[in-house]
């Protein structure tokens, strides 16, 4: 049977080309709001740090309606360390919408998004966005597209995919370049007549692949998925079964069902073949898994998630400021957290460390981790975590690492400082192509061999560059590179940080503390220009005599502190540093606090590497 009142598609592109803005106006197109109701933008970011950095992190559903047919929209990140949420939600669609900018053209991400696509012989329908920007150049993006589509082998029909022009901002959609567009309608048309309509059997038993997961406190685990085959109802005993386990089907119960439609879940009694549903009561449920009928427990295969790269140790806080702000301190609570986030994020992995304060967390990039890290941190959790190391592998006996896809988009004055730069981190030079006053470079460059490089790449370009990695797969390793030249200003006692105490620290290197700050002995306080780490006392009072007084100290001037984000942060630290994370600050440490021991173990190390 064929729904054809029905489409599933997914709108998926590279970072910042415009998805969510789109699906705002397909939304307000759609009819989904009150002609008089108060609208924002961007209404699919509704995460606070969606909202905060200005990108979706989390896929998410929404529907229109038009011309008597619903359209289930499938919102999906754009940055490639969130990839994991693009492929497992492929899987509940039967066609995509692939964004391009019309004036960057195909990036890193549309490559990965879009291979992943083609191989599950999705239709496509290129849409180029954005045709209102001064710089855009529809004839090379188109040319690029196409080159793209053979590059990913894709089929004749796929080759042929239509392409619209659009202005997401505008809400504006036409099938020809020369002609403006007045309204989204040629888009909505489009999918209607381009995308298949689902397709399957309604009367046969029940099969529903779960591609996503909620939490709500009051039904506890909600499960989103599409109906594959059959139909479901609220109270009907299903069966709950994984394609790649081997334990026995679990029993359970449909306690409430919904759909989708705009913005809201609207309660239903029962759903049919085709439809993305909501469902509440199966507790254990998680990504991956089939509801089947009680008569045929028959698992579907689940897409195969791209492993992690990148691997960081979460600890307990055992800093002298452990427990002050922080509501969640336990090695318990901190484990129940993180074993929580497996069961909706796929591409994340979760390991217990060497001891049982420590645990391995395994993520696709820095961001990927940092938010998890950020999201913990505002859910009142305290910890430590260490700088990230690459996941090496062993192909056929050879040693191999993580290899990054790196596109820069550089003004040309800055090209030289670039190439220089990459070049030193073992960088291999792919491509070399002018884009109006820009040159589009692209190199092939091991995962580890970035690490710190984002912060010193927008200052050699005055912040006029954009830099964009995708995992390119694994090579031989390339050997030891020294990605920092700095070393660290570490506090040597506990107190609070004084003007005076500053003033004469300065001197050494930049600071990252200000004045009456409190610190402790082992914490970093600012980075040396030079490679070596420096005792620094930045609690250091001026001694008081009738002459001297403190209000003397008013007249020290004081450089500004650097204030470290959370990627900056673990951009900077070494492997024998850690970042203390709490729900009010973010401290720099090092892994020994004790001056003395800390010094003993350097020499030790020096030593042992002195023998080899």
């Amino acid at each position: 049977m064929i729904r054809n009142d029905l489409r599933n598609i997914a709108i998926i592109a590279h970072v910042d080309h415009g998805k969510t803005t789109l699906v705002d106006e397909m939304l307000k197109q759609g009819g989904i709001y009150r002609e008089n109701q108060e609208t924002v933008t961007r209404v699919m970011d509704s995460g606070d740090l969606e909202k905060e950095r200005g990108i979706t992190i989390l896929a998410k559903n929404t529907a229109v309606h038009y011309k008597d047919t619903k359209i289930n929209i499938i919102d999906t990140p754009g940055h490639a360390d969130f990839g994991g949420e693009v492929e497992r939600i492929l899987k509940m669609v039967n066609g995509v919408l692939l964004l391009v900018d019309a004036a960057e053209g195909p990036m890193p991400q549309t490559r990965f998004v879009l291979q992943r696509a083609l191989e599950l012989n999705h239709r496509v329908i290129v849409v180029i966005n954005k045709i209102d920007k001064p710089d855009a150049r529809l004839g090379e993006v188109e040319d690029e597209i196409l080159e793209l589509l053979i590059d990913l082998n894709a089929s004749d029909e796929q080759l042929d995919s239509p392409m619209l022009y659009c202005s997401g901002r505008a809400g504006t959609a036409t099938e020809d370049p020369d002609v403006e567009g007045t309204d989204l309608l040629p888009l909505f048309d489009k999918i209607l007549e381009y995308i298949p309509a689902p397709e399957g059997d309604e009367d046969g038993e029940l099969q529903l692949l779960v591609s996503s997961i909620d939490y709500s406190e009051y039904v506890g685990r909600i499960g989103i998925g599409r109906i594959e085959r059959g139909s479901i109802r609220t109270n009907q005993d299903v069966y709950m079964c994984n394609y790649h386990s081997d334990t026995a089907p679990k029993r359970t119960r449909i306690v409430s069902l919904y759909q989708i439609d705009g913005l809201v879940r609207v309660p239903v009694e029962s759903a049919k073949m085709g439809d993305i549903v909501c469902f509440s009561g199966a507790e254990n449920i998680s990504i991956g898994d089939t509801v089947t009928s009680l008569n045929a427990p028959e698992p579907l295969e689940f897409v195969k998630v791209s492993e992690p790269t990148l691997e960081m140790t979460f600890s307990v806080n055992d800093s002298p400021f452990a427990g002050k702000e922080g509501k969640f301190v336990t090695s318990r609570q901190l484990r129940d957290r993180l074993y929580r986030e497996l069961l909706k994020d796929v591409s994340l992995r979760v390991e217990d460390g060497e001891t049982t304060d420590e645990f391995k967390v395994a993520g696709r990039g820095e961001m990927h981790l940092s938010i998890l890290i950020e999201t913990m941190r505002r859910e009142g959790y305290e910890m430590t975590c260490s700088n990230p190391r690459v996941l090496f592998k062993e192909i056929d006996g050879v040693k191999c690492e993580p290899m990054e896809r790196v596109t820069l988009d550089v003004p040309t004055d800055y090209v030289g400082a670039v190439v220089e730069k990459l070049g030193q981190r073992k960088g291999d030079l792919l491509e070399m192509n002018p884009v109006g006053n820009r040159m589009r470079i692209e190199y092939s460059i091991p995962s580890r061999c970035l690490f710190g490089y984002r912060s010193e790449f927008l200052t050699a370009t005055r912040g006029e560059g954009i830099m964009n990695t995708l995992f390119d797969g694994y090579q031989p390793y390339r050997g030891e590179v020294t990605m920092r030249f700095t070393g660290s200003l570490v506090a040597s006692e506990t107190g609070e940080t004084t003007r005076y105490g500053l003033y004469n620290t300065q001197e050494r290197g930049n600071l990252f503390v200000g004045p009456q700050t409190p610190v402790y002995e082992g914490m970093i306080v600012g980075e040396n220009p030079k490679n070596d780490d420096i005792a620094v006392n930045p609690c250091k009072k001026k001694q008081l005599t009738a002459i001297r007084s403190a209000g003397a100290d008013e007249k020290l001037l004081l450089t500004p502190p650097v204030i470290f984000s959370l990627e900056e942060a673990i951009e900077f630290i070494t492997d024998d540093e850690l970042i203390e994370v709490t729900p009010k600050s973010i401290r720099l440490r090092k892994k020994i606090l004790n001056t003395e021991l800390r010094m003993k173990a350097m020499m030790k190390a020096r030593r042992e590497a002195a023998a080899k």
